[in-house]
């Protein structure tokens, strides 16, 4: 059983939660700070800087560590700064994979995201899925997460949620005047999950050999349409309406997509349902991760 862990993206919304799990059991952390703060707990939490494509950075951070959870990932590309898919999916996956290898490490906990394939629509997945591929062939102890939308008070799509509902962000309010989603009633549907859940899911991992080489979807018992989602989130405050696929796609596509909050792989993305069977994830764990409702009550005052 690991007793230290490595944790990238620790600064982000998902991180956050799991470093909190892994302190919370005892755990040795260390995490990997970019340019946003990482709670250290008191110094619960060894927070060291640098980047994951500096080799020797990374090597002095990871002597002494047992474990990794490798959390890092974007929804939104930014080109102009060296910021894409390829390059924080695939090529940060291939560093810190590369890394464990070299510093002898051999448990490796992944994140990538439901409706990662082959054969996928967006780039994300399809970038998701390279860097699946890469742990699966990399010799380590891995085991691969792919959540569905997570959700909790630190969320970016919750805050930005909120923040739609009391007229104060994205989508600017003279432009789009409702609570947008595309494709009307042929958009996919949703399975949200608790961010707690994610990270106890994660940490669970640490200490049960059963899912050494196993990949498991994570989601929410509750499969929601985007409409009932925006209800049920912002309630009566704004009206909801759906914005057709190929509008949204051109404004993707001239860059007008990216001041409302969206991109283009995010609009194909919404037309698959992006739902799971999650019985593997009860029968190898022994629970079930909570509703949406339940949850998001629990902290819907802080948003």
């Amino acid at each position: 059983m690991p007793s230290s862990v490595f944790v990238t993206g620790g600064s982000g919304f998902v991180g956050h939660a799991v470093i909190d799990e892994l302190v919370r059991r005892n755990y040795d952390v260390v995490a990997l700070a970019g340019r946003r703060k990482i709670d250290d707990h008191v110094g619960a939490v060894r927070v060291v800087s640098g980047s994951l494509f500096e080799p020797k950075s990374l090597d002095a951070a990871l002597g002494g560590c047992d474990a990794i959870i490798h959390l890092v990932g974007i929804i939104m590309e930014k080109r102009g700064k060296g910021i894409t898919f390829e390059r924080i999916h695939f090529d940060a996956t291939k560093a810190i994979v590369d890394a464990a290898r070299r510093n002898s490490i051999r448990r490796y906990i992944h994140m990538s995201a439901l409706g990662t394939r082959p054969d996928a629509v967006s780039t994300y997945h399809k970038t998701k899925y390279r860097a699946e591929r890469y742990v699966q062939q990399s010799g380590l102890d891995w085991t691969i997460f792919r959540p569905s939308l997570v959700h909790g008070p630190r969320g970016e799509f919750m805050q930005m949620e909120a923040m739609w509902a009391r007229k104060k962000s994205p989508p600017p309010m003279f432009f789009i005047p409702f609570m947008p989603y595309f494709g009307g009633k042929h958009a996919g549907k949703l399975q949200p999950i608790y961010v707690n859940d994610v990270a106890r899911a994660f940490v669970d991992a640490l200490a049960n050999p059963r899912t050494i080489g196993e990949i498991y979807p994570l989601a929410g018992p509750d499969q929601l349409t985007w409409p009932q989602l925006h209800n049920a989130v912002v309630g009566h405050r704004r009206w909801v309406a759906s914005m057709p696929v190929p509008v949204a796609k051109i404004l993707a596509a001239i860059g007008l997509g990216r001041l409302l909050g969206f991109n283009w792989d995010q609009v194909v993305m919404s037309q698959e349902d992006n739902t799971a069977d999650i019985s593997k994830v009860k029968d190898h764990f022994g629970w079930e991760p909570q509703a949406f409702e339940t949850t998001l009550k629990s902290y819907a005052s802080h948003l």
